[in-house]
């Protein structure tokens, strides 16, 4: 059986760890996690229906119990933060039950290096269109899929009511142009379904988000090309 207490005296060295649950049929890890305390211990008892918890469920039919494994412990929060979503991002959410990827918010994710080369040499563009520039440094990711880049940019934003005088919003990882999109409609932060973000972190007033489609009518015009960096806001209204 797996151990589940753990002591004050224990807690206190450990500080905020990273773990990994690994299934113990095939020696694969399907969950990292970061946390303090007993929270390694408390997906063995979560009830919710989850391809994690389906997993769990599963190898213990088999007569076994996941075996958790601390990844790295006597970290500070950002450590522990930096570390899961380093992990997350080796081994791939595809092979993980993971809902969300992991987040740090003093450093970029994983990226391929070709990637790499084209951020650092695409040509610079000047937008003709009425447009959101709104940077996604902190959530994109290499190969994400096109539902992932939509959620990354579609909220939850702090914009003020020049938002209704943009046609397009564009995606933008360091200056580059990942996505366009023809915005269709606002709404209140917390009006529209996200199932590839965790956005249960963010106070829904003052903040709103787009509902939209892929503009492929001018997408070839942007994607891939330079709009600059900006500033802290995430948020840059062109022509507007």
């Amino acid at each position: 059986m797996t151990a589940t207490k753990m002591t004050p005296e224990v807690a206190a060295v450990l500080k905020s760890y990273v773990y990994v649950y690994v299934d113990p049929r095939t020696k694969e890890p399907f969950y990292v996690g970061k946390g303090k305390g007993v929270r390694l211990f408390s997906h063995l008892a979560d009830e919710s229906e989850t391809e994690k918890t389906a997993r769990i469920a599963e190898i213990r039919q088999s007569g076994l119990e996941p075996v958790i494994d601390i990844l790295r412990y006597g970290l500070s929060d950002a450590e522990a933060a930096l570390v899961e979503a380093a992990a997350i991002d080796l081994l791939g959410k595809l092979r993980l039950t993971n809902q969300v990827a992991g987040f740090h918010d003093q450093s970029f994710g994983r990226i391929n290096s070709s990637e790499v080369i084209t951020m650092l040499t695409a040509k610079s563009i000047t937008v003709r269109h009425k447009a959101l520039l709104i940077t996604i440094n902190k959530l994109y990711r290499t190969a994400m899929t096109p539902e992932e880049l939509y959620e990354a940019t579609r909220g939850i934003w702090v914009v003020g009511e020049r938002r209704e005088l943009a046609d397009y919003a564009m995606a933008v990882y360091q200056g580059i142009v990942r996505e366009v999109y023809r915005i269709e409609k606002w709404h209140p932060a917390g009006t529209l379904e996200y199932r590839m973000r965790d956005t249960s972190g963010f106070k829904s007033s003052g903040r709103w988000e787009f509902s939209g489609a892929v503009a492929h009518d001018i997408r070839g015009e942007y994607v891939g090309f330079s709009v600059g960096r900006g500033g802290q806001n995430p948020i840059r209204y062109v022509n507007i």
